[in-house]
C-alpha cells in the first residue's frame, strides 16, 4: 500500500534519522491537497443535504447529536 501511494505521490518516505531500520512516511503536498478536496467536497454534500430539511428534522438530528454524544462521553 505505502509503495503504491509513494508511486502515485501521495506519500513520501524517508529514512528515520536514528534508526536505519525504519522508514517515516508522510503526506506530500498532492496526498494533503486529495484530503482537502475530500473534505471539502463531503462538507459541500452535507451542507447541501441539510438545505433540504424541514425544521423538525433539523430539531431531530440535534437531538440525536447530543444524545449521540452522551454515549461517547459515558463510555470512555
Amino acid at each position: 500500500v505505502i509503495a503504491s501511494l509513494t508511486d502515485l505521490g501521495m506519500v513520501v518516505r524517508k529514512p528515520h534519522p536514528t534508526d536505519g531500520r525504519q522508514i517515516i512516511v508522510s503526506l506530500s503536498e498532492s496526498g494533503e491537497a486529495l484530503i482537502a478536496d475530500e473534505t471539502d467536497a463531503r462538507e459541500r454534500w452535507i451542507t447541501e443535504q441539510l438545505k433540504a430539511l424541514d425544521q423538525t428534522q433539523i430539531a431531530t438530528l440535534r437531538d440525536a447529536v447530543v444524545i449521540l454524544r452522551d454515549i461517547v462521553d459515558n463510555s470512555e
